[in-house]
């Protein structure tokens, strides 16, 4: 061979290593980190996992999903501090006040996805404004708001009922405040029933109400409802209850209404905000976002199986009627 031609294969050789140390360089890890009292296989948190490996993030590969399950809302703060051990990234914080208050106080400087269910982010002074939130984003349901205005579906769905049961606990107790105002404008007497101790005694909870208060119940979101819901719809079939509930998946459980928007939308919804954060995004460039979409869902399967003869008007006025 030519020294030339040698020199030029030799030129060649050298410049295309880079280009194939680059190929071989395995794809960037990025840490998500979470902290729930509900597990990992709840299915909301199957959505979100779903939503990021249609984006792209595998497992293992490019993902590493780090998930710690708590068994109170006491355990928060040893569980946010035990993230930030593992380096994540990226924190999402799912559903409760204490979750988002305990990842600030933790985790001040790294870049905070939040779904707010049960309370109001921006009156509690945790972000700026729904435009620039400064260093925490998201979705944030107003449950509060919608509280009422689920009492005032129910009551128009039964306008013969006169008095309900309220189940509610500490994550809850705001939306309890607001029902318990709101219902003397819609001729509507509630027992509020506080649940404190996890596991919660639903049995007995019930039967701290008055006679004429059981015949109706409305559970209010707490992801503890949400963990226990196939056991609060099991308890409403026994005792032959009108149930109402916040999300749908309660009345897949067997509960009769709910009214809300899709739980697992808005967790699919938040894992593209985890995902423009994990590529270089700041939370403070991405607003916050409101759902503007909510579903009326029945289950005539339990009407049918609790003796209530539910109207043709009402059921054409549902999204979905579960058979």
């Amino acid at each position: 061979m030519r020294r030339r031609e040698f020199i030029t294969l030799l030129g060649g050789a050298v410049a295309a290593w880079p280009i194939a140390a680059r190929a071989q360089q395995p794809e960037r890890m990025r840490r998500i980190g979470t902290v729930s009292v509900n597990p990992r296989s709840a299915p909301f948190y199957v959505a979100f996992e779903r939503r990021l490996a249609e984006l792209g993030y595998q497992q293992g590969k490019n993902l590493s999903f780090e998930f710690i399950q708590i068994p109170s809302i006491d355990e928060y703060e040893s569980g946010f501090r035990e993230l930030v051990a593992r380096n994540v990234d990226v924190i999402f914080s799912g559903g409760t006040e204490l979750g988002l208050k305990w990842a600030l106080n933790i985790t001040p400087t790294l870049p905070i996805v939040m779904l707010a269910i049960d309370f109001d982010p921006l009156a509690r002074g945790y972000v700026t404004s729904l435009a620039r939130p400064g260093n925490v984003t998201g979705v944030f349901l107003q449950q509060i708001e919608l509280t009422v205005k689920r009492l005032q579906v129910v009551k128009d769905a039964f306008p013969d009922m006169r008095a309900a049961t309220v189940f509610w606990d500490r994550i809850s107790a705001d939306q309890w405040f607001a029902a318990k105002d709101a219902s003397p404008k819609l001729g509507l007497r509630l027992a509020g029933v506080e649940l404190r101790e996890p596991p919660y005694d639903y049995d007995q909870a019930l039967v701290q109400a008055a006679p004429d208060y059981r015949k109706n119940l409305f559970v209010l979101a707490s992801p503890f409802f949400f963990r226990d819901r196939a056991r609060l719809a099991d308890l409403a079939l026994r005792n032959r209850i009108i149930s109402v509930f916040v999300f749908r998946e309660w009345v897949e459980a067997g509960g009769l209404l709910s009214y809300g928007p899709s739980i697992i939308g808005m967790y699919r919804r938040v894992a593209d905000f985890v995902d423009r954060i994990a590529k270089g995004a700041k939370p403070a460039d991405l607003p916050i976002e409101q759902p503007t979409k909510f579903e009326f869902v029945i289950n005539l399967k339990t009407a049918n199986a609790i003796g209530v003869d539910l109207p043709t008007s009402l059921l054409l006025r549902a999204d979905e009627v579960i058979e």
